[in-house]
């Protein structure tokens, strides 16, 4: 512990000088990065110091549990167990840590038709508000929309400190309840759309060789599937091991858009790979707030009684307006701590 402590002590004081050298500010993306890892290094500093002095204090209460009267031994072992529960809590959120930041999301319209895309559309709305609470940055990579405003299909990057821990909860098929606006006889309608959420990948975490990869380049279209550009710089990249296939067409660059649609593969492979790594966990340490396959139904939203149940941990929540203006906070701690109970 202590040699951990001392050397991300010097990590931190060679990180202050290389952001005290006013040259790095001439490379935004640089600043952005040494800034992230000096932020990571101060918080992982902290984090060893309180469970060094939580050690300490279990040591404390141990010599007084061996040396003191009967009253105070069990006083003292009533401490050791706090402590320990909140050493454990500690060492839960360092696993979590430990996963990536960044993520890329997923958002499908499922079963019916113009309303199930007009929800897809709200629930892009809905993590973009919550991500623009969070002061997370969005860029959408890929997009199809309906003639009504709906979306069909969208790919979007979301980055930000903690982002992926706290949406990945979000996978599955979410449902809807509501008399949609095109509808005379005040019947409601049920619809789907699906939401995968995936790390983003770096080049060091998946390799993807250029042999295994085919590139093609295309108009980018609009709603209706109209041509929008004259210029082919949208890409679509197929990877034949896994028939995966992925595409970009958000930018007017084709190197930008060939890019990211890149790093949709990557995630993609980076998501298998953890997919299949956490299928070989024992039993007793799976999820508890599901069992992460996207075809599993994970919520409904209800508009009629203003209710939105989360159906892995069988809780509600009401005022569905707010939530879908992003004001999720509630909701994801609430997920979050299902899972730490594991």
């Amino acid at each position: 512990m202590e040699h951990d402590l001392e050397k991300l002590k010097k990590e931190k004081e060679e990180m202050e000088k290389k952001l005290a050298n006013h040259e790095i500010f001439k490379d935004p993306q640089k600043l952005k990065e040494i800034s992230m890892q000096f932020a990571k290094i101060e918080k992982e500093i902290k984090k060893n110091e309180n469970t060094a002095e939580l050690q300490k204090k279990i040591k404390e209460y141990e010599e007084m549990a061996m040396n003191g009267d009967e009253e105070l031994k069990i006083l003292a072992e009533e401490e050791i167990k706090k402590i320990e529960q909140e050493l454990e809590k500690t060492e839960n959120k360092s696993q979590l840590s430990g996963e990536p930041n960044d993520l890329i999301m997923e958002i499908r319209a499922g079963a019916g038709g113009n309303e199930a895309a007009l929800f897809a559309s709200q629930l892009f709305k809905m993590y973009s508000g919550y991500a623009e609470k969070q002061d997370w940055d969005i860029k959408i990579l890929d997009s199809s929309k309906t003639d009504l405003g709906g979306i069909k299909e969208i790919v979007f990057e979301v980055d930000g400190e903690g982002a992926y821990q706290k949406l990945k909860h979000e996978s599955g098929v979410h449902r809807v309840q509501r008399v949609p606006e095109t509808e005379k006889s005040g019947r409601i309608h049920t619809s789907t759309a699906s939401v995968a959420v995936l790390p983003k990948a770096r080049e060091v975490d998946v390799e993807v060789k250029p042999q295994d990869i085919k590139v093609e380049f295309f108009r980018s279209s609009g709603p209706g599937g109209q041509n929008v550009n004259k210029v082919e710089t949208a890409v679509r990249i197929y990877h034949i091991p896994t028939g995966l296939v992925v595409a970009s067409q958000e930018s007017r660059s084709q190197q930008k858009n060939r890019e990211q649609a890149m790093s949709v593969l990557r995630a993609k492979l980076y998501d298998a790979k953890i997919q299949a790594e956490e299928k070989k966990m024992a039993a007793e340490r799976r999820q508890q707030i599901g069992t992460a396959d996207r075809s599993e139904k994970i919520r409904t939203y209800n508009f009629p009684q203003n209710r939105m149940t989360d159906h892995r941990i069988k809780e509600s929540w009401h005022n569905i307006e707010s939530i879908m203006a992003g004001n999720m906070e509630d909701i994801i701690d609430t997920l979050s701590g299902a899972r730490l109970k594991n």
